[in-house]
């Protein structure tokens, strides 16, 4: 039995995983999906909606779960999960990025996510900066995110989305060789993304070399486009 901790992306909360989830519980595995502050029900101000309070909120559910974890990141979630990984290394037995954010030393999404042709963020995002927040333009959604999906999830997914926070964009992780870049890495590639390019996928992980890369035919939220395949991807990951 392993022990799975599912991060999720920019905007979103652990509703994004409902489908992944028991289907690994189904094969007889444990499940731990946290909300990063601000996001799904927690109340957390922007204020605190940072990228080391995120990293802290995933290495304390890393710890809880007492063993060796998959630690999965979606999109956003990258940066978290890498930045927890240099907090916990000896708690995390792999670490999958899920179309995710693969950053080095020193990088922000902000800086990770430049350059990228394919993607439709950029064009589509609203600043508040008086808030310290962004969105996604609302009519832009679909064909960004949720291309694959059928019309109700996509519709449900939307809904659910949160303002996203301007300081964890910008923030840099801080890591070392010696502890976050000591874990196995796996990367699914989400090869229709149009959040993030397939191109922007593989110079991330190029950079950065995994042990194993897979992929997805499909947009950028495969755990709900296509969330059976990504539970077959993690059962194998898992071994």
């Amino acid at each position: 039995m392993a022990t799975f901790v599912l991060v999720h992306g920019a905007w979103g909360g652990a509703w994004a995983w409902g489908t992944v989830a028991p289907l690994l519980e189904a094969a007889g595995h444990r499940v731990d999906a946290p909300d990063l502050p601000g996001h799904g029900d927690d109340p957390s101000p922007v204020s605190e909606m940072t990228l080391d309070a995120n990293a802290r909120r995933v290495a304390d559910r890393v710890e809880a779960a007492g063993e060796p974890v998959v630690l999965v990141g979606h999109s956003m979630g990258g940066m978290a999960v890498t930045q927890a990984a240099e907090l916990v290394p000896e708690r995390i037995a792999t670490l999958v990025y899920l179309t995710g954010f693969l950053p080095g030393d020193g990088q922000s999404l902000m800086q990770l996510a430049a350059n990228d042709p394919a993607t439709l963020v950029a064009a589509n995002l609203i600043v508040d900066e008086a808030a310290g927040t962004c969105r996604v333009n609302e009519d832009a959604l679909r064909e960004t995110f949720y291309g694959e999906c059928p019309e109700e999830t996509a519709r449900w997914a939307a809904a659910r989305r949160v303002p996203e926070s301007l300081a964890a964009i910008a923030a840099p992780v801080r890591i070392t060789e010696e502890r976050a870049g000591s874990i196995p890495r796996v990367y699914i590639e989400c090869l229709r993304d149009r959040a993030i390019g397939i191109a922007k996928q593989r110079e991330m992980w190029d950079a950065r070399p995994c042990v194993q890369v897979l992929g997805i035919d499909t947009d950028h939220s495969a755990h709900l486009s296509r969330p059976q395949e990504v539970a077959e991807h993690l059962l194998g990951i898992a071994g």
